[in-house]
């Protein structure tokens, strides 16, 4: 047992199973599940987390049913002839010394295919199709498959099932008077409504017998109008003991819900509260979970008595040995989760596969794959941004001898601005993860030296990853001092003043509208805060859990401007855009569209719209106008690469600068 994390490397007995610490790997749709051809990379995927020793590994969702698919073609498991795939799997894990449950998940009506299935006929408001409600026998035959698919999974050889029964899903339909309209046995009370929950535990685990893991994902905070209050919960947790779980998880919000419950603004174990509430009423043993990516605030929850186990699903995207690298004390060598969804959540939402934005390897694990190399070379990486210590990192652990050069006195580049970011705090882990591989793979690191072409001759292979500048355009005034670059702003080289014109309405301008609405943007919220800001009961005394929101008015008076006409930030990320557009709204900052720059002067920022002139009165004018690639080094020679923003300059793209520097390392 580590004797820094006590709590979180405590054994945990399920039957005659001991789970060896006191992690959950949560359940993660990563696209791979869904095609029996790809289940040899979800057997890899699996193993490396289960040799990076996460306690138990919870499966992405697989459905017990076509009805109950999240999309066309998506995975199911309700024949015999499936159940081969699926052993690949479960056979990696347990030769690596994992365990793995199998969660077994029934979209309803947020299926993305005209066969969904509900407790009711209404339409999410999140899917284009229209459910077919379910009659009697026919929620019979559901129960039916959820048995019949946990039979399968038993026999494919995981050591238990989760049930989810949480975020909006099939089971979840039917417990919440949000979406039970029914009127027979199966709506109404309390009672009739967490019947199907009931019958798909028992009926479950009589099939089973008492040796298999049944975990339960319950809805504890639903985060929607009409939704269930915390006497509910309890009593549900209570039904569903009875009926024979081994573990309780925690479920926190629905899809439809309209409060960031994973995202990188939330904060760290933002709400282990929920389980708290929950975890005196019943004995088997709870899971808490949203945003803990780190051993220590783990241990924090444990020791608390807030939980009896973690969930952390995305860390494992980030670090796959993240829980091993904890034991053995080596926490300066773990790659954080920074929660920005950016390729796991916003991939499978666009029928991606998912992978991570700080690990590429993530999900490609039979695929890019880091090889010594056997003729090592002398290799110049210019420029310490992301493309740069991805690639000058990986190219040193190969075995090549690297020199990495940075004009700026830090590494990190353009990274460095989207940490100053309100929410964005995170981000700091992944540049202080850098900085570690560089020391540990012996990359020389030169910073303040602007590299020049003849010293380039000198090398073997040239990487040059010199970043973007900030796009100014062509605005008469340009040059006045009422004007700031984005640059000038984050990097505290400039202060803005109360009244500020954001020319720019992508990314870059959302984040910048962010930083100035606040006044002390380098101070984290606190879980109450966050709770207070979007309106979350943490009493959950009120259904659903939601209360007013408080709406925090901007510090500044803010405009944020783009030339189309289109909504602002339209561009912005599929899973968390909205998160950004409803929160600048809520601060009151001014989107303009559709606007025309004429110039800048004493009297402030002169605009036209709709063919009508305005001045807007402003102490100062942040440029937020997009980037352009910083190409100067590069020649077109064989021995010569160019990745990231000098490649593409585009809005920041620190997911593709990672991956392409991590690829061009594996490859040279």
């Amino acid at each position: 047992m580590s004797t820094q994390y006590p709590h979180l490397f405590k054994p945990l007995t399920i039957g005659s199973k001991t789970i060896k610490n006191r992690v959950l790997m949560g359940s993660m749709h990563t696209g791979l599940e869904d095609r029996a051809k790809n289940y040899p990379k979800l057997a890899a995927y699996f193993k490396e987390r289960a040799e990076g020793e996460a306690g138990i590994i919870v499966t992405g969702g697989i459905s017990p049913n076509i009805s109950g698919w999240t999309a066309p073609m998506a995975g199911f498991l309700k024949y015999g002839f499936q159940v081969k795939r699926h052993r690949l799997v479960t056979d990696a894990v347990h030769q690596a010394g994992g365990l793995i449950c199998m969660q077994i998940l029934h979209a309803g009506r947020y299926g993305y295919h005209p066969f969904i299935v509900s407790a009711t006929d209404k339409k999410s408001p999140i899917t284009p199709f229209k459910p077919k409600k379910l009659n009697d026998k026919q929620i019979r035959k559901q129960i039916k498959d959820f048995v019949n698919c946990a039979k399968l999974a038993q026999k494919a050889g995981y050591d238990g099932v989760e049930i989810m029964g949480s975020e909006g899903y099939f089971i979840n339909q039917f417990i919440t008077p949000r979406t039970n309209d029914r009127s027979d046995d199966w709506g109404g009370s309390f009672e009739n409504r967490t019947r199907i929950a009931r019958e798909i535990v028992t009926q479950t685990r009589q099939a089973v017998g008492d040796d298999f893991i049944l975990i339960y994902r319950l809805s504890m905070l639903e985060l929607v109008k009409d939704g269930l209050a915390i006497d509910e919960v309890i009593r549900l947790a209570k039904d569903i003991e009875q009926a024979g779980v081994s573990i309780i998880n925690t479920g926190i919000g629905w899809h439809e819900a309209r409060i960031p419950t994973i995202a990188t603004m939330v904060p760290r174990a933002g709400f282990a509260w929920v389980t708290e509430k929950v975890k005196e009423h019943v004995s088997v043993p709870l899971v808490t979970t949203n945003r803990i990516n780190d051993p220590q605030v783990a241990e924090n929850i444990l020791a608390g008595g807030q939980a009896d186990m973690v969930s952390m699903a995305r860390p494992f995207l980030a670090d796959p040995d993240l829980v091993k690298k904890a034991r053995l004390g080596q926490e300066q060598a773990i790659n954080t989760c920074i929660a920005c969804n950016q390729a796991c959540l916003d991939h499978v939402f666009k029928a991606q596969r998912a992978t991570c934005l700080v690990n590429p390897k993530a999900c490609y694990e039979t695929e890019y794959v880091t090889t010594p190399t056997t003729s090592p070379k002398n290799i110049a990486v210019v420029g310490a941004g992301m493309a740069g210590l991805s690639c000058a990192t990986t190219l040193a652990e190969r075995g090549h001898t690297v020199t990495l050069f940075e004009k700026a006195d830090r590494i990190g580049g353009q990274f460095n601005y989207a940490a100053e970011i309100p929410g964005k705090e995170e981000f700091v882990h992944t540049m202080a993860y850098f900085q570690y591989l560089v020391k540990e793979h012996g990359v020389q690191l030169k910073l303040n030296y602007e590299v020049t072409p003849k010293e380039l001759n000198d090398y073997d292979e040239v990487v040059v990853a010199t970043g973007v500048s900030p796009r100014v355009p062509q605005i008469p005034g340009i040059d006045h001092n009422k004007v700031i670059i984005y640059s000038e702003l984050l990097s505290g080289q400039k202060q803005a003043g109360q009244k500020v014109a954001i020319i720019g309405a992508g990314g870059i301008g959302f984040d910048v509208a962010e930083y100035l609405s606040v006044e002390n943007p380098d101070q984290a919220q606190t879980v109450d805060e966050f709770c207070e800001e979007w309106g979350i009961d943490q009493s959950i005394e009120q259904p659903g859990g939601v209360t007013k929101a408080h709406d925090e008015k901007s510090y500044r008076t803010l405009y944020l401007m783009q030339r189309k006409s289109t909504k602002p930030g339209k561009g912005l990320g599929k899973t968390t855009g909205w998160i950004h557009r409803l929160s600048i709204r809520k601060k009151g900052v001014k989107p303009l569209t559709g606007v025309q720059y004429i110039k800048i002067d004493d009297a402030g920022l002169h605009i036209e719209r709709d063919g009508q002139p305005e001045i807007l009165d402003v102490d100062h004018v942040v440029i937020c106008a997009g980037q352009i690639s910083n190409r100067g080094l590069y020649k077109e020679q064989d021995n010569y690469h160019i990745i990231g923003g000098a490649d593409v300059a585009a809005e920041l793209d620190a997911k593709r600068a990672i991956k392409q520097g991590t690829l061009l390392g594996q490859r040279l």
